[in-house]
């Protein structure tokens, strides 16, 4: 039988998921929560913040078009996990063993060096608010900890209930901090018309915006959360969709009240913040001499819950994913029995996703004490720039042909949607590999 979650309760039972209701309601919402909380990280903000503070409410279209493509990118994986029975990484290998190669590469040299930012990001906040407790780098190494303890012990109904807490805190705060700066609702309005600013490089400013907005592997990990879920066949999509909706509408929130944060706080006082999580710290000096201690204090909670949600998140779906790749490479099972075997939980049991747990965790420590590879960063930035348009053009192929039911194919908008976002990241994934200081690399 299974739990209101979804999650069936006996693992063997693979077929014995929920059945599904009849109208699509909120109360069956949850992957989305989760990747809307693991997409947007303290990076996103900052960025968000930067376009506020550099172009006022100019770019406001951006941050929501940026929105709109995710929806589109989440919803097909969502899609491709209920209409065929089977995971994305069984589609990838569908198309052939350099899908399997990419895939092996970008997890092994992405998780490293993502363990030990991820963990430096939770733990930024977490020394402002506590900084005579220890050092940011334990501070760090506390954060992968508790994330892999968390992660280890707790199956997905738990783990989604958190991360929906969490993201309570998020939306809370941004929306406080966007209420507090007193936005300018003309101008962020006439923000919504798609204009560029006159700057330099303002068109790749403005794509690097757009495709900055919420998530990157974890736009595939939504499938799999989809599959945690319970959710398995068709007669789950109208539920996926609206739960897909929900995380987008989210992000959209988070985005837009920290663009306004920008826009009226630095924009208007002529404040520059540095690029990175650091910029938040500096946010929060902002905050306190502008409103008072007790507000820069309320917002490093929810930046140390921004950044959290996308650490727990990573460890969770990437692992999940990670899972089902070395499972599917070592028993060549029946392609589709594999999204019900994500709903039993028998993924989230594997030493395949407790290995890659430990992966994400330990290695990255070393990061935190060492400093980061220079070769290893210039790889890391390569992949995962091209990560996104690899997702965006292998999902049109596997949704146009025969892989996918007639009936749960692409449609024309679908189709468009999707082929701006692949044309969209494959041009920041061009300028990201242009911009690499290769003569240093050998």
């Amino acid at each position: 039988m299974a739990d209101t979650t979804g999650n069936t309760s006996d693992p063997g039972a693979a077929s014995a998921t929920a059945a599904a209701p009849r109208k699509s309601s909120w109360r069956h919402i949850g992957p989305g929560i989760v990747v809307a909380a693991t997409g947007v990280g303290a990076g996103d903000l900052v960025a968000t913040l930067i376009a506020g503070s550099n172009f006022g409410y100019t770019l406001l279209w951006a941050a929501v078009l940026g929105c709109l493509v995710k929806i589109s990118l989440a919803e097909a994986c969502g899609r491709w996990h209920l209409a065929t029975g089977r995971t994305l990484f069984d589609g990838w290998a569908s198309l052939g063993p350099w899908t399997t190669w990419f895939f092996a590469v970008y997890t092994v040299v992405w998780g490293f060096v993502y363990g030990a930012a991820a963990m430096s990001s939770s733990a930024l906040p977490l020394q402002a608010l506590f900084p005579d407790v220890m050092d940011l780098k334990w501070w760090g190494v506390a954060c992968g900890l508790v994330g892999l303890a968390f992660v280890w012990f707790n199956k997905y109904a738990v783990f989604e209930k958190v991360m929906t807490v969490l993201v309570g805190v998020m939306f809370v705060v941004t929306v406080y901090l966007a209420i507090r700066v007193t936005p300018n609702l003309a101008d962020a309005f006439a923000g919504l018309l798609p204009v560029l600013p006159d700057e330099k490089d303002s068109v790749l400013n403005t794509l690097g915006l757009i495709g900055g907005v919420g998530g990157t592997i974890t736009l595939a990990a939504y499938g799999y959360w989809v599959n945690a879920k319970g959710w398995t066949d068709t007669s789950w999509m109208k539920i996926m969709r609206l739960d897909n909706r929900v995380a987008y509408a989210t992000t959209g929130i988070f985005v837009i009240a920290m663009l306004f944060v920008g826009a009226e706080l630095l924009h208007s006082a002529g404040i520059a913040i540095a690029s990175g999580d650091k910029g938040l710290i500096q946010l929060s000096d902002i905050l306190a001499d502008e409103y008072g201690t007790a507000n820069a204090k309320f917002f490093l909670i929810g930046f140390f819950a921004t950044s959290f949600t996308s650490l727990i998140g990573v460890w969770h779906g990437v692992s999940l994913m990670f899972a089902d790749f070395v499972h599917r490479l070592r028993d060549r099972e029946r392609p589709e029995a594999t999204g019900e075997k994500v709903a039993s939980g028998e993924r989230e049991r594997s030493w395949a996703f407790r290995g890659y747990l430990l992966w994400l965790t330990f290695p990255p420590i070393v990061l935190l004490f060492q400093g980061q590879p220079f070769r290893l960063i210039i790889l890391y930035g390569v992949l995962g720039a091209a990560f996104m348009p690899f997702l965006a053009l292998t999902l049109i192929w596997l949704l146009n042909t025969a892989r996918t039911p007639r009936e749960w194919r692409n449609g024309w908008l679908s189709n468009a949607m999707l082929l701006v976002a692949g044309l969209l990241f494959l041009v920041l994934c061009l300028k990201q590999i242009q911009d690499q200081p290769w003569s240093e690399f050998f």
